[in-house]
C-alpha cells in the first residue's frame, strides 16, 4: 500500500532505469488496480524533471503517455490488487535538436516491421505538434532517404521524432 515498487530487470542499474530511446511505461496488474494509480518519476528526452500518473487496470496492461529517458522510481498511490509488473512499451521518443533547426534530409533503415516516424516540432511531452510523417516499409534493412528541397522544413521549438522501436534500425538526420 503506497508503496515503491522495485527497479530491477536489465536496464535497472543503481535503483534507476536509463534508456537509449525515451519510452512510455507500462503497468500491469495482476488484479483490478483500476481505483488506483501509479506515480512514474524520472527525466524526459532533454534531462528535465518529469512525473506522471498512471490508473491501473484491471488484471491487464495500463501505459502511460509521457515518454521517459530515465525512471528512477514507480510508486503505487493505493494497496495493489495483486502482482504489478512495472516496463516500457515500444512508443519511442528522440531529441534530434533542441533549438531551432531547419530538417534538410532524413535517411531512415527500416527494421523488420512497416511504421510511422512523426517529426515533432517541441517535445512531445510538453505540447509539441507533429509537422509530418514517414513511413517504413517494413522490410528489414531497407533505406528511406528523402531531400528536402529549398529551405527544409522549420522546427522553430526542436525537432523531435516519435516512432515503434521495431520499425527503425537507424535513423540519420541532415539539418542546419
Amino acid at each position: 500500500n503506497n508503496a515503491a515498487l522495485v527497479l530491477g530487470g536489465a536496464l535497472a542499474s543503481g535503483g534507476a532505469v536509463t534508456l537509449g530511446s525515451a519510452r512510455t511505461v507500462s503497468i500491469t496488474s495482476g488484479g483490478d488496480d483500476s481505483g488506483i494509480s501509479f506515480t512514474v518519476v524520472g527525466t524526459d528526452l532533454d534531462g528535465a524533471s518529469l512525473t506522471e500518473s498512471i490508473t491501473g487496470g484491471s488484471s491487464t496492461l495500463s501505459a502511460g503517455t509521457k515518454y521517459f529517458k530515465t525512471i528512477v522510481s514507480i510508486t503505487a498511490v493505493g494497496n495493489p490488487a495483486g502482482t504489478v509488473i512495472a516496463g516500457t512499451t515500444a512508443s519511442a521518443a528522440d531529441i534530434i535538436f533542441g533549438g531551432r533547426v531547419r530538417l534538410k534530409g532524413y535517411s531512415i533503415v527500416s527494421g523488420g516491421t512497416a511504421g510511422v516516424i512523426q517529426f515533432y516540432n517541441g517535445d512531445p511531452n510538453d505540447g509539441g505538434s507533429a509537422l509530418f510523417k514517414a513511413r517504413t516499409i517494413g522490410t528489414d534493412n531497407t533505406t528511406l532517404d528523402n531531400t528536402i528541397p529549398d529551405e527544409g522544413v522549420v522546427f522553430d521549438s526542436g525537432m523531435y521524432v516519435v516512432y515503434t522501436i521495431a520499425t527503425v534500425d537507424m535513423m540519420n538526420f541532415f539539418y542546419a
